[in-house]
């Protein structure tokens, strides 16, 4: 089992500290220096325990806990790691069937007003990031509205809001739609089912925010040209990998749950699958898709950021810092400080903070857990960059989707914000719902 010491205020704590703020400056400030936020975070990550070591044998100490630490670390992350390559590679073949350029030229041709395609954006957005993850679900439904109209703003900025917000409000009641619910999932704090019980606080808030942010969603219809992007038939095999896909999330739920094994042995399952079908449809029809090759366009960095945001917050975790939260809950009490972790998760990366929390480990029951997810999940919204999805949204809409366009909105965000956890009161601790 892993140990925690206590070197908080020796040498090595100290430094390590710094060296965590110093790396988590330049990661919260990666478009001021145009520096991928994988970079200073998987650097952090892997010096603090290379500094942790050089301290063990400089102090002659015993380096087995260290050890263990980054054993159970490895295991950790490997599961999240390979959870999330398998997810992104489904997504990327089907992009590469033409999927999602179908559905995007539906949307665009159907002639749509600017308030039903804010509308089904919304919904579609909450409702593919349970499966797709809310960063990939985003990046996609926001390439979606840059299409639809590339000009006005009045319709761009209250629509990407709505897909940030409904992307992570859609995440925060599936294990596998949100980073920090994996986290908790994989971490044993509830079962598959349990998290399917946020729902209802989660669609609650989302809809809320949508209704205030539709009122400032322009009346009549964007421009469409039958030129645009005319993309109408899916390629061959594309059905069967929207089933594989479905299906190998189905097998690693119930390998999960029934058996034990890490969530991510399903999913690799799952991509052995994926690569005999797309052997056996080039035997077939003579054309297929290439899996390695759509595993070139995976967001390494995406995996390469939590890998060393995860082995950071562990380095703090080993030297003892983390112990600092569990006094925190128990000084303040489990539901006070459930609820600032969303405010927090708004200004650091929600993963982080999660993963501190995990490590922490502070006592609580399924209902506090739940609660944590929501308000880790949903509380990045409220600020831009709070959350890979709004961030991700930024990047694709650059000079529409803006900080300062987003704080004049978050008051919607708030309000959603506020309706949620009212929801999850009621629910779990006035009916017991759960």
């Amino acid at each position: 089992m892993p140990q925690t010491l206590h070197l908080t205020w020796s040498l090595i704590g100290i430094s390590s500290l710094i060296i965590f703020i110093i790396g988590y400056y330049f990661i919260a400030t990666e478009e001021k220096y145009n520096i991928n936020k994988s970079k200073p975070a998987l650097f952090i990550g892997t010096f603090m325990f290379m500094l942790i070591g050089v301290y063990f044998a400089v102090n002659g100490l015993d380096v087995e806990p260290l050890h263990n630490e980054m054993k159970v670390l490895i295991l950790e992350i490997a599961e999240i790691f390979f959870f999330l390559f398998v997810a992104m590679t489904f997504i990327e073949t089907m992009i590469e069937r033409n999927v999602f350029d179908v559905l995007k030229y539906k949307l665009i041709s159907k002639g749509y007003t600017y308030k039903q395609l804010f509308w089904l954006t919304g919904f579609l957005a909450f409702f593919i990031s349970p499966v797709a993850d809310n960063l990939t679900t985003a990046l996609i439904l926001s390439t979606v509205l840059f299409t639809i109209d590339k000009t006005t703003k009045e319709f761009l900025v209250p629509s990407a809001v709505n897909i940030v917000v409904a992307a992570n409000a859609g995440g925060a009641w599936s294990p596998f739609g949100d980073i920090t619910t994996l986290m908790a999932w994989t971490a044993g704090k509830g079962e598959f089912v349990d998290f399917l019980a946020l729902f209802p606080a989660s669609i609650i808030g989302y809809v809320v925010t949508a209704w205030l942010l539709s009122r400032v969603v322009p009346e009549g219809q964007p421009p469409f040209s039958e030129q645009t992007n005319k993309i109408e038939i899916l390629k061959p095999g594309a059905k069967v990998v929207i089933y594989l896909g479905v299906a190998t999330i189905a097998l690693a739920v119930l390998g999960h749950q029934f058996f034990h094994f890490p969530a991510m042995w399903g999913m690799m399952f799952g991509l052995a699958i994926l690569k005999l079908y797309s052997y056996r449809l080039k035997r077939r029809d003579g054309e297929t898709f290439d899996v390695f090759v759509n595993m070139k366009h995976v967001e390494n960095d995406t995996l390469l950021f939590f890998f060393g945001i995860l082995s950071a917050v562990g380095a703090l975790h080993f030297l003892g810092f983390l112990e600092y939260i569990t006094k925190l809950y128990d000084a303040i009490g489990p539901t006070a400080g459930n609820i600032g972790v969303g405010f927090i998760s708004a200004i650091v990366d929600n993963v982080p903070v999660m993963s501190a929390i995990l490590k922490a480990n502070p006592s609580m029951g399924l209902d506090q857990w739940l609660l944590v997810t929501l308000t880790a999940g949903i509380g990045g919204s409220l600020i831009a960059f709070g959350s890979a999805a709004g961030v991700g949204v930024m990047g694709r809409l650059k000079g529409i989707y803006t900080f300062g366009s987003h704080m004049k909105l978050s008051w919607t965000i708030l309000v959603g914000y506020i309706i949620s956890l009212i929801v999850w009161y009621i629910q779990f601790e006035v009916m017991g719902l759960y």
